[in-house]
């Protein structure tokens, strides 16, 4: 979840707020069921002797590093968040150290996800995001759903956007305003990053054909 360093902000909520697929457990929960099974047959059928007692430690270390293995994971898992807000793409890893990436939605330019055969039967798959700015492309592992996430981003990519026009229009002074008025705002507005060129081009545009 959005933690203490990066809280809520005024006006936003999230959206999504997922922890990593349950696959994200398969390699070491194999090895622990591995190393179970393993256990259990030497009890049953050991050859007995001081081979039996090698055998017993092998496994045995090869238990205690499973559950080392699984119980590392879950640290990892129980510490990583990907969280979608109405204003901006949120992800935190870390059990002692922390990583974490942020991404406004305005600068999300494409989002694109990818599963296996094996991935969509359990609905686990990856995300890829392609932002303005210097991170450029992020890719997620292991994301629930990557679809209707993917699908969710976009919704709320275009609300935003909703939202930004909407402020906009508010800032703009009475209707007798000039346009060329209009437009040294609307250019203010974009050297202080609340409009992107695309954005102002486009609103521009739209006070000219006015004329």
């Amino acid at each position: 979840m959005v933690g203490p360093s990066d809280p809520i902000r005024p006006g936003e909520a999230v959206v999504l707020d997922l922890r990593p697929h349950w696959w994200f457990f398969a390699r070491p929960a194999l090895a622990l069921v591995v190393s179970l099974v393993l256990g259990v047959l030497l009890l049953s059928f050991g050859p007995g002797g001081d081979v039996e007692g090698i055998l017993n430690l092998m496994v045995a270390g090869l238990l205690i590093a499973s559950v080392v293995w699984f119980a590392a994971r879950y640290a990892v898992w129980a510490t990583t968040n990907f969280v979608v807000t109405t204003d901006r793409l949120v992800t935190r890893r870390g059990v002692f150290s922390r990583t974490g990436i942020e991404i406004p939605l305005e600068r999300i330019n494409t989002v694109f996800f990818s599963q296996s055969l094996l991935e969509r039967m359990i609905r686990s798959g990856d995300l890829v995001i392609e932002s303005a700015g210097e991170m450029g492309s992020s890719r997620f592992t292991d994301i629930r759903r990557p679809l209707d996430v993917q699908n969710e981003i976009y919704i709320q990519m275009e609300s935003n956007e909703n939202r930004k026009f909407d402020r906009v229009g508010q800032n703009f002074g009475p209707a007798s305003e000039s346009i060329p008025d209009q437009i040294a705002k609307l250019d203010d507005l974009r050297h202080r990053g609340a409009l992107t060129d695309a954005e102002f081009e486009a609103k521009k545009a739209e006070l000219l054909r006015r004329l």
